[in-house]
């Protein structure tokens, strides 16, 4: 039993959340250890914040993607809501700006593709693009 004993305190962890009486985290619970999907790899919980609150706000910069970033980079962190309560707000209104991001993408696509013509008439000829160079006489043939 004393040799077991030593085995287990002879490697250090490389977590750098170390403390485990505060947050609970422990093999058996269901709250992670890592704040990124990879693990001792990634970034310590000071770096996350950072980096997730980084992604947060330039996704408001008309670049919606990197809320699909945050959400997949920081998934343990969406997936157990109790988990570094510090970086959730920042990855779950990335999750819902990301979704509310697809749903008008997806409508607006949607709304041309099937739609078209028949929907929106005489006008739909000024809305489309695919008539720009025979609109400018821009084709070599007329």
């Amino acid at each position: 039993m004393e040799a077991s004993q030593a085995s287990t305190n002879a490697t250090p962890n490389p977590n750098p959340n170390n403390d485990f009486t505060n947050n609970g985290n422990s093999i058996l619970s269901s709250t992670p250890v890592w704040p990124t999907i990879d693990g001792p790899l990634g970034l310590s919980e000071e770096e996350s914040l950072s980096y997730a609150r980084r992604f947060y706000k330039f996704g408001y910069a008309l670049l919606p993607w990197l809320w699909a970033v945050n959400c997949f980079y920081f998934w343990p962190v969406l997936r157990h809501s109790r988990s570094f309560p510090r970086i959730r707000p920042y990855v779950l209104g990335s999750a819902v700006g990301f979704a509310v991001f697809s749903a008008l993408l997806s409508s607006w696509a949607l709304t041309f593709a099937i739609g078209g013509e028949r929907l929106f008439g005489p006008i739909w000829d000024q809305l489309v693009m695919y008539n720009v160079a025979d609109q400018l006489g821009l084709t070599g043939w007329s």
